[in-house]
């Protein structure tokens, strides 16, 4: 498995294993946890991506359970979270309607609480996950920094940012933000073209893609862009899902697809798609399926 520097001090695998079902499964016992977190270790996927309201804020805590009753997995990990979503479930059931908090006192509290329920030291990477229209950069951006400077975050990001919402919050901080989580995907083709891509791109910055199999739509259907999809399948020994996230990989951008699976089986499979190659043309021919017609 590919690394990926994202800063001097973040190194991830190029593949990311996406926790925000682990609430959902039928199984969330620590072993379960535990056999999909060396499922993907055996794959050389190491990096982990979380949110505090996955799973109506209790997915972390899964995850912490499992942590504990294993204590050298967590140095085999890197551990990506997020906040700033506040709903009406979990420790927020009293909230009067769901909305965004990216004020200090909150991205700290919610620091404590991610830090506490994954039974961990540090986070590797924080992230505001998602634009707030009322935040105040300066406040948010001092916090982040402060974050960081704590030791009890590594480094700092954003999801579901676009450009002019990334420069603000970086206006207002000495801590470069190191990556952007936004959707992209077979599905989800707009990032190429709308200026998000070529944003991150010019920086540098490396995006991480969630959504990558377009919610499960990229792996049922059989329209041209399936047929396509079915067509290279066979032609490298894989499945769907691989063409999918060969795709992405393949993109000179350098993008971490956030693969998020609770079958144990589908999760041995995902680095797969690290062993499908795709040149410019056969690139080219599932992006013209996905837009539905042949370039300009």
């Amino acid at each position: 498995m590919d690394r990926v520097q994202l800063s001097q001090t973040l190194n991830f695998s190029r593949i990311v294993y996406g926790m925000w079902r682990i609430g959902d499964d039928t199984d969330t016992s620590t072993a379960h946890v535990q056999a999909k977190i060396n499922a993907c270790l055996d794959q050389g996927i190491t990096t982990f991506d979380q949110a505090d309201i996955y799973g109506g804020y209790v997915a972390e805590a899964i995850l912490g359970e499992a942590l504990k009753a294993d204590t050298g997995l967590r140095a085999k990990m890197e551990i990506v979270t997020k906040c700033d979503i506040v709903a009406p479930m979990g420790r927020y059931a009293d909230a009067p309607v769901k909305y965004y908090d990216t004020s200090r006192a909150h991205i700290m509290s919610s620091i404590e609480n991610s830090l506490r329920d994954m039974a961990i030291d540090h986070i590797d990477l924080l992230l505001i996950h998602r634009p707030d229209p009322f935040m105040d950069h300066h406040e948010t951006g001092a916090a982040l920094d402060e974050a960081v400077k704590s030791g009890k975050v590594g480094a700092v990001g954003v999801s579901n940012f676009r450009p002019y919402d990334w420069d603000l919050l970086q206006s207002a901080m000495k801590t470069q933000l190191v990556t952007n989580q936004i959707e992209i995907s077979l599905g989800e083709i707009n990032p190429f073209t709308n200026g998000d891509m070529a944003f991150h791109q010019r920086h540098g910055h490396h995006l991480m893609a969630w959504s990558p199999l377009g919610g499960g739509g990229l792996m049922s259907g059989s329209d041209k862009l399936h047929a396509v999809m079915d067509e290279l399948a066979a032609t490298h020994g894989v499945d769907r899902a691989a063409i999918a996230v060969a795709f992405l990989l393949a993109h000179p951008a350098g993008i971490l697809p956030v693969m998020g699976t609770n079958n144990l089986d589908r999760i041995k499979k995902i680095s797969d798609a690290t062993n499908v190659s795709l040149d410019r043309p056969t690139w080219f021919r599932l992006y013209e399926a996905a837009l539905g017609h042949e370039v300009a």
